[in-house]
């Protein structure tokens, strides 16, 4: 569905960003809703002075800082790209645009929120279990691209242990 949305009369820009290059920043609003082409991104926040992952986007993937497309207020995410990254942009006005204008789009909208609110359910299970080897089975049976696409010290990160651990647990 996600090629169809391409290819329909909604207006998609291309866009291409650097290695480390943010797609959004936080304390801004997103009104962006954005296609992953190529590449890989993060989705973070501060906490003191330390990152934490919440969330990758790669190929394929659909992303968005959703608290903040929804609400219309900024966020404390922030997008970047973890290398190289082409994604197609669309407007939060054109793609609810395109979202009330038929079934079939309305269907795929309420069926990527509703794959999000189960992927966010995912990530609480996660972080309440405490063995670094249960979080990282759970992951690497739900997401196996994830560590095709994306370096070791942010999959640490996101699963709250060190790249050493993750290390280990790779090897065994």
């Amino acid at each position: 569905m996600v090629e169809k949305l391409l290819q329909s009369g909604l207006h998609w820009e291309k866009k291409e960003f650097r290695r480390y290059e943010f797609l959004k920043i936080s304390g801004s609003t997103d009104t962006q809703i954005y296609f992953i082409e190529k590449g890989s991104v993060r989705i973070f926040m501060m906490d003191g002075d330390e990152e934490r992952i919440i969330r990758f986007g790669y190929t394929g993937n659909m992303i968005v800082s959703l608290d903040s497309f929804l609400s219309g207020k900024p966020s404390d995410l922030y997008i970047q790209a973890i290398k190289k990254t082409t994604v197609h942009t669309a407007s939060k006005k054109d793609f609810y645009t395109f979202v009330r204008s038929g079934e079939e789009p309305m269907a795929f909208w309420m069926a990527t929120l509703e794959d999000l609110v189960q992927q966010q359910l995912e990530r609480e299970k996660d972080l309440l279990i405490n063995s670094p080897a249960e979080r990282f089975d759970r992951v690497l049976k739900r997401s196996p691209q994830l560590f095709q696409e994306v370096p070791g010290k942010y999959i640490a990160n996101y699963l709250r242990m060190s790249p050493e651990t993750l290390s280990r647990l790779k090897k065994s």
